[in-house]
């Protein structure tokens, strides 16, 4: 079947589809999943993924399941392929949110039904088709447009870098050198054909950006080594001057923000800031890649039985 795991799951063709798809209104016509139910395993709290994804389903039709592991406890109480089995017994597709991207890989392997990354520790893949559609919507393209990030090289700078190369743009990263991306995650995004020109200072690569980007330096789940990280990452704040660098850009953050960490509050609310934008285009990214799985023409003809 066709799963999204990673945006380089992707062709450039098909991220272009899903684009495509993203951007279309809601039509009562068209629902291709009238009738049929998206399980929505979440592992990990979430407000932006959650709600633009229930919301997603019902647009296309479909009704949307809300999982927690308190009630699956996956991987303990039953093993992940079995879970994945039973759930494909009542819905369309599984979209899941989840610490370990090990537990997405093998919900796939068991291939039958489609499997949507909703977040993982390797990449957030819908967030990334959020952000390029964003970006193309203030620009009108991604090629030739330089996207820099400022912060941890993490799953959200990650699907990012993927997106934004696979449409023909140029991605920067600033970061402490000890939060660049790991040599697997270097080598990943350089088969996928996408350069990044890495800096520790924000001097060197800002001037020029059409997009600068950043992220909470503290991941959920990384709470215990939270003072450690900030002390690691004093100097990256981005501020009105660290804007000044590359004044006609704008600013985009995947939220939530910790105000006054890595963000200062007049970015997030100042004039460049398109972070609502961003959140809303939450909900397209969603409706376009659900419907475009729902039309792949190897995830149709689907039945639990299969």
């Amino acid at each position: 079947m066709k799963h999204l795991l990673e945006i380089d799951d992707l062709s450039a063709e098909e991220l272009g589809k899903i684009l495509e798809l993203a951007r279309r209104e809601p039509d009562p016509n068209d629902l291709p999943l009238a009738g049929q139910g998206v399980a929505c395993y979440f592992a990990k709290q979430s407000a932006r993924t959650r709600n633009s994804t229930e919301m997603a389903v019902v647009q296309l039709g479909g009704h949307p399941v809300y999982i927690t592991d308190a009630e699956v406890s996956l991987g303990a109480r039953e093993s992940v392929s079995d879970v994945t089995h039973t759930l494909a017994c009542y819905h369309r597709m599984i979209c899941a949110r989840v610490y370990g991207h090990a537990v997405l890989e093998e919900m796939a392997s068991v291939d039958v039904v489609p499997i949507v990354n909703l977040l993982s520790d390797a990449g957030h893949p819908l967030q990334a088709i959020a952000d390029v559609l964003t970006i193309i919507g203030e620009f009108g393209t991604i090629e030739g447009r330089v996207v820099s990030y400022v912060g941890d090289a993490n799953n959200v700078t990650r699907s990012l870098a993927l997106a934004v190369g696979r449409l023909g743009g140029e991605m920067r990263v600033i970061s402490p050198a000890q939060y660049r991306f790991s040599d697997v995650d270097a080598d990943r995004i350089a088969a996928a054909g996408v350069e990044i020109q890495w800096s520790d200072r924000a001097e060197e690569l800002l001037p020029g950006s059409d997009v600068i980007y950043t992220d909470t330096w503290v991941s959920m789940g990384e709470e215990d080594i939270r003072e450690a990280k900030l002390r690691q990452f004093e100097g990256f704040q981005v501020t009105a001057d660290v804007l000044a660098l590359a004044p006609e850009a704008i600013f985009m953050h995947c939220l939530p923000a910790h105000r006054g960490e890595e963000v200062a509050d007049d970015v997030l609310d100042g004039p460049n800031s398109r972070i609502w934008v961003q959140a809303a285009n939450r909900l397209r990214s969603a409706r376009g890649v659900l419907r475009f799985l729902a039309s792949h023409p190897n995830n149709v003809g689907w039945s639990p039985l299969s």
